[in-house]
């Protein structure tokens, strides 16, 4: 072989392993697009309304697969799109679907006549909240929730603005189910 020969080679070699690594870049990016829109996603809960089932700055997976083969049911945990337009991502407790009455008695919350069960609150109260969101009409007790929603609230009941807040949350607002947190190590496990 002569000189020329080998310097061809080598920058066709040279040329291929850029051409490959790009592909595997632009492949990886694709898939984590692929994950992030269809399978599941990774978030940071920035304020305290979940304390202490999540803590504030945890990074909570969410599930974006089970809600495309249901809806979501009382006591799990999801992620939505507010209501108020703001474009944040919540976090928060599905307390009531849609057609149930909600209603507030003595700082403990009401189910279509039970009073729930919800030692994640710590017994913190349940109150209605003095400050609305003034572009829907007032809440009032009790409350029907309409077919098609929602009713959430966050479990520090006493540092939530919640649908106590904003009212229902439409089922097409929902994006995920929280499944568990996984940052930091010392706040890992599944979320109930």
């Amino acid at each position: 072989m002569d000189e020329v020969e080998v310097e061809e080679q080598d920058e066709h070699t040279g040329a291929s392993r850029v051409l490959e690594w790009l592909m595997t870049i632009a492949g990886a990016v694709v898939l984590a697009l692929f994950i992030r829109a269809f399978i599941g996603e990774a978030f940071v809960v920035p304020t305290g309304s979940m304390l202490n089932t999540i803590q504030l700055d945890d990074r909570v997976w969410g599930d974006k697969v089970s809600f495309r083969f249901r809806e979501p049911e009382q006591g799990e945990i999801v992620m939505f799109e507010s209501p108020t337009g703001d474009g944040y991502t919540l976090v928060k407790r599905v307390i009531a679907t849609g057609g149930q009455t909600v209603d507030l008695v003595d700082g403990r919350v009401v189910v279509d006549g039970k009073v729930l069960d919800e030692p994640y609150t710590e017994g913190k109260e349940s109150l209605p909240l003095a400050e609305q969101l003034s572009t829907i009409e007032p809440i009032t007790y009790p409350y029907t929730v309409p077919e098609g929603c929602i009713w959430v609230m966050g479990d520090n009941r006493t540092n939530s603005r919640d649908s106590r807040y904003f009212g229902s949350v439409s089922l097409d607002a929902v994006t995920a189910r929280a499944v568990f947190t996984f940052w930091p190590p010392a706040d890992f496990g599944l979320l109930e």
